[in-house]
């Protein structure tokens, strides 16, 4: 019978010294008995997978509405393919694979309906009110929103989990300090592997899913060094004239280089930083986990590509202007007459304020329930 102690010691003996260890955990706001048989962030990740907010990632836009097609990309998708590489990272490293995973299966609980098109709308909506920031409003959902236990609100997850989640950064994610998360440098070296990964699958899986769109072409990626690169590998390789198993290889080729990459570089830093603590791999004067120098000038412009030639399609555009409509009319209606909000959501109008009772209903909307509300307080036609 393995227990959670026996847990912890095999942790200590392999994880590596800089890898944040489940027995030196900063505990939980609410102080709780340890579980006898997980450790804290094998609990903490069990909880985010069963909370409502995680289910409705399934609905949730990555790029592609949720019924614009049964093969793209969602919110919950995008976050399984994150967690499958940050683990094998992690474990390359010797780092928390736990403490990794339940960080990224949380990084995206706070996002909009409609993804970032939502967010922008949504950030203009609470001007004055503190904004919207999607990675702070995870941080609410863990902490506040979630109501399944009858001594705290939130899931009440381990100070590690919760800074990942707060202090998750990238190219589109620059959320604000956070009071008790508020201590100079990067989060822990599991948190940086969260946030790279999660660059890694996006990248790869929107391109993907805009060939299948249409919205990108074979022939427009050849200007992509990353992309002519593991074409010719996988051609090499496997021989394969079926286009859509050589272009599914050559995607694979780009998330394996990129991984690998990462693994061997971020190995190389952390020794070359003398990196022993965990603390000291949040406070070293540069991140430690990274690609190096080339990878990451393939990887900038693999996204930057997509930015231009994707996500600047006239219909991913036409979809952010629905989704202003949408998420404008909703809050505005709800802001105007708030006993149109189901019961439960308006009783906490008193404690948090009328516009960020909105926010937090609307952000925590799936794509379809948010056209479904739209219909129900705008199509005369349509039942309430």
């Amino acid at each position: 019978m393995l227990e959670r102690e026996e847990l912890e010691r095999r942790e200590e003996e392999r994880l590596a010294p800089y890898a944040v260890k489940s027995g030196g955990s900063r505990g939980r706001k609410h102080p709780e008995p340890e579980d006898p048989f997980r450790s804290v962030f094998q609990r903490d990740r069990d909880r985010v997978i069963h909370s409502a907010a995680f289910r409705r990632l399934e609905y949730k836009t990555q790029v592609f509405v949720n019924h614009e097609g049964d093969h793209y990309r969602t919110r919950l998708t995008h976050t399984i393919e994150v967690s499958q590489i940050a683990r094998s990272v992690s474990r390359a490293l010797r780092l928390n694979e736990d403490l990794t995973e339940a960080i990224v299966l949380a990084h995206d609980l706070g996002h909009t309906p409609f993804g970032h098109a939502g967010e922008r709308v949504m950030d203009a909506l609470m001007e004055g009110e503190g904004g919207f920031e999607h990675n702070l409003q995870s941080l609410r959902v863990v902490d506040v929103l979630e109501k399944r236990y009858p001594h705290f609100d939130g899931l009440n997850l381990s100070y590690e989990v919760r800074e990942g989640i707060c202090k998750h950064s990238s190219e589109y994610d620059h959320p604000p300090a956070v009071r008790g998360f508020d201590e100079p440098g990067f989060p822990c070296l599991e948190a940086q592997v969260a946030d790279i990964s999660d660059e890694i699958a996006y990248c790869n899986h929107d391109v993907e899913d805009g060939l299948r769109s249409g919205m990108l072409t074979p022939a427009s990626l050849e200007s992509v060094e990353l992309w002519r690169e593991a074409l010719l590998a996988a051609y090499g390789k496997y021989k394969v004239i079926d286009e859509d198993v050589l272009y599914s290889r050559t995607i694979s080729h780009m998330i394996s280089s990129l991984t690998q990459n990462l693994i061997r570089t971020s190995h190389a830093l952390l020794g070359e930083n003398g990196i022993r603590t965990p603390d000291e791999g949040r406070t070293c004067r540069s991140r430690c986990i990274s690609f190096d120098g080339a990878f990451s000038a393939m990887k900038d412009a693999l996204k930057a590509f997509l930015l231009k030639e994707m996500y600047g399609n006239y219909r991913v555009i036409r979809m952010e202007q629905k989704a202003r409509r949408i998420i404008g009319d909703l809050f505005h209606s709800y802001c105007d007459r708030p006993e149109q909000l189901p019961p439960h959501i308006y009783s906490r109008v008193k404690i948090d304020g009328i516009r960020r009772v909105v926010c937090d209903y609307i952000a925590g909307m799936t794509d379809r329930y948010a056209m479904e509300e739209y219909r129900k307080l705008f199509d005369p036609l349509s039942k309430v």
